[in-house]
């Protein structure tokens, strides 16, 4: 799926330059699940901003599914991000003014999809992180957790390959928490996604497949629990049992790797962009790049948006977040 050689990332402030990433290698497999971490600062967002499309490294190679994101051009980039790659950020990113479903729906608008079957698919997308009750809800009428199940929900809308989580849980209750990793990993294994995940708490990493710890922009490997318990020899079947295909003692069960909508490709979030993803905790204060915004990624609004309009959309996503005094459209159209 993702595979990254000497992928270098600067930041420039002045005459200072701060290395964010310095010379990272890593291979994800398709259907892994990764989880990042490492102090704040040290580069684990600028890693899932590369990741993700969002910004290009100084140097070296970002390979997804064989294509070199670093050297597409932007409006190649964006469609790989629209078509492949669902995002989901800490802070849930909703747009106050819009319903559950309209934020879902939303996500779908410059698909050329008829409204009927954009409601369609926002309200199944919510009915599987069981908010069917709450699909006229405000983002201020529901809790946390259920404005991260509705982020979810947008996320994974369109049946994307990737999909990149950072600090998903970070404003969340211990017991909410639980509810959101337990959510995020039923999907991936139902959907067979390939998640990469970016967390500050242990508890959520030792359930990952593998774990990558990010430090002074240097990105090494340790053991999970769970993929050291599936490496002893109890968990093994006997080639007799391989040959038969029985699941004995010890014997773990495939996930089903196959996506409950095969059929659909739904590419959303046209350029989505969040600060929250920009390492800026970085420890030199230079780190921030005062250049990581697109102008060719700016969010025309959804302000009286017609089905007619949607040749013209190319980013329908949240409001400028790079923008502490931006307010989102107060209305959005639906057909």
């Amino acid at each position: 799926m993702y595979k990254l050689s000497g992928v270098t990332k600067n930041y420039h402030k002045g005459r200072s330059t701060v290395a964010a990433l310095r010379g990272v290698d890593l291979v994800v497999e398709d259907g892994e699940w990764l989880a990042v971490q490492g102090p704040t600062g040290h580069g684990k967002s600028t890693l899932l901003q590369i990741l993700g499309g969002l910004d290009r490294p100084s140097s070296g190679i970002v390979e997804f599914d064989g294509r070199d994101l670093a050297q597409l051009r932007e409006a190649e980039v964006t469609k790989v991000r629209a078509q492949s790659i669902g995002f989901i950020f800490q802070t849930f990113n909703l747009i106050p003014t819009l319903s559950a479903l309209e934020n879902v729906e939303a996500a779908l608008v410059p698909l050329r999809i008829a409204g009927a079957v954009r409601r369609q698919r926002a309200t199944m997308a919510l009915e599987a992180v069981s908010l069917g009750d709450r699909l006229r809800h405000l983002p201020s009428e529901l809790s946390g957790g259920q404005q991260q199940r509705v982020a979810i929900a947008r996320a994974l809308v369109k049946e994307p390959k990737v999909l990149l989580a950072d600090e998903p849980t970070g404003n969340l209750d211990e017991d909410t928490r639980d509810e959101i990793i337990a959510l995020l990993e039923i999907m991936w294994r139902e959907r067979g996604l390939t998640m990469v995940l970016v967390t500050h708490d242990s508890s959520i990493a030792r359930r990952a497949q593998r774990i990558g710890v990010m430090k002074n922009g240097r990105l090494t490997f340790k053991q999970s629990r769970q993929a050291q318990a599936a490496r002893k020899p109890a968990d093994v079947p006997s080639p007799d049992v391989q040959a038969r295909g029985v699941q004995g003692p010890g014997v773990q069960a495939s996930p089903a790797w196959v996506p409950e909508h095969p059929d659909s490709a739904l590419p959303f979030l046209l350029g989505l962009e969040d600060p929250s993803l920009k390492d800026s905790g970085l420890e030199d204060p230079g780190l921030e790049d005062p250049g990581l915004e697109d102008p060719g990624l700016e969010d025309p609004g959804l302000e009286d948006l017609e089905e007619s309009d949607l040749e013209d959309v190319e980013d329908p996503d949240l409001p400028d977040m790079d923008d502490p005094d931006s307010e989102p459209a107060d209305t959005i159209t639906f057909d």
